[in-house]
């Protein structure tokens, strides 16, 4: 069952704030390493994408259990 909250804005608190800070910065710094090691082209880019799927996923994760309701 979904959630009534699935697809509404939770705003984080300041703990998962914080966290969302520290992942942010991790998936820059992969991403950058990505970038600078990796040759330009599709493959790379597709890389890229997925990191940035996975920190949208990250923050979701942070402030949601799994059938959508806030994370306190």
């Amino acid at each position: 069952m979904v959630h009534e909250n699935t697809f509404k804005y939770i705003k984080p608190t300041d703990d998962q704030l914080e966290s969302m800070d520290a992942l942010r910065y991790a998936f820059a710094s992969i991403t950058k390493d990505v970038d600078r090691i990796l040759p330009d082209g599709f493959d790379k880019d597709h890389v890229i994408r997925l990191i940035r799927d996975a920190a949208m996923w990250s923050n979701i994760a942070m402030t949601r259990y799994d059938d959508g309701s806030p994370r306190k």
